[in-house]
């Protein structure tokens, strides 16, 4: 009986100490991961992170697309009242600087992706570009609390602007903001 317990507790020590040594080989391989990934903190006045998401049509999009136009990336949900109730002055603020170097991109993080967002935008005749990032990855290089969330990014890909929660984008002031950085030129680095 003494001999099965001794032979027991050998047993839970072998698996134990198992257990330790691979638990510290992947906290070490976790750390030198880290170490090989760049963390860009997300500043006014430094470059805003690309990010690469499809399209409603399923089509790629990077932000790095737009370099030389000013974009609003706009991060929100259909399950968000306050995104829907700024949608239609975002589509106001597209249609009007369309033909400028302006673009919106509309970061849906619906899990449920392309089923909801699709029949969201045809509802509500929405026709500026939405991407569709159904893991909610944006929300991390973005360090959003929640949605709706934008960032201004100039022509050369530099964050003007951090807005949390609903604006009316039409508003005298707001495209007074957007006409001025429109008119600024751009460096093609």
């Amino acid at each position: 009986m003494q001999e099965k317990q001794t032979n027991y507790r050998a047993v839970i020590l072998i698996f134990l100490i198992i257990a330790g040594l691979l638990v510290l080989l992947l906290l070490n391989r976790n750390r030198s991961y880290n170490k090989s990934v760049k963390i860009v903190p997300i500043e006014i006045g430094l470059p805003a992170p690309d990010f690469t998401f499809p399209g409603i049509n399923g089509k790629m999009v990077s932000l790095s697309d737009f370099r030389g136009k000013i974009v609003l990336v706009n991060i929100w949900a259909t399950w968000c009242p306050s995104c829907v109730d700024e949608m239609p002055s975002m589509e106001r603020l597209y249609q009007k600087l369309n033909d400028e170097d302006f673009e919106i991109l509309a970061v849906s993080i619906d899990s449920l992706g392309v089923k909801v967002v699709a029949p969201f935008m045809k509802r509500y005749k929405l026709t500026f570009p939405v991407l569709i990032d159904s893991a909610g990855t944006i929300g991390a290089g973005y360090k959003t609390t929640g949605v709706p969330e934008s960032f201004i990014i100039d022509k050369n890909g530099i964050l003007v602007k951090k807005i949390i929660g609903p604006r009316d984008w039409v508003h005298p002031e707001i495209l007074r903001f957007f006409q001025d950085l429109i008119q600024k030129p751009w460096s093609r680095e």
